[in-house]
């Protein structure tokens, strides 16, 4: 179970362990509750984060383009160096905002 902070129009998640095959379910259901509470901005909290596999990533583009539909918009911040780098090769950058740990 991730670390959930909601503040006025924006929802923070702290998922807290590596978004893997084997987490990434349960970590995609608690992301489409949080889609439905229609937030401005959400926010993934990538502390502690040290792995991110293809399907933590396709996760996380389907909660970006779940926001977009709805007007909200995504942010992943405290990116491990290593994951970071991987993001910026996939160009994810250019799709929703990114921030190094």
């Amino acid at each position: 179970m991730s670390e959930i902070i909601k503040e006025e129009n924006r929802i923070i998640i702290k998922p807290g362990k590596d978004i893997v095959a084997s987490t990434a379910d349960g970590f995609r259901s608690e992301l489409l509750s949080l889609i439905k509470e229609s937030p401005m901005e959400l926010i993934i909290d990538l502390s502690g984060v040290k792995m991110v596999d293809s399907v933590g990533i396709g996760v996380i583009i389907a909660t970006h383009n779940s926001l977009n539909k709805n007007g909200g918009s995504l942010r992943v911040t405290n990116i491990a160096e290593d994951i970071y780098n991987l993001f910026t090769v996939m160009r994810l950058d250019r799709h929703f905002k990114m921030e190094r740990a």
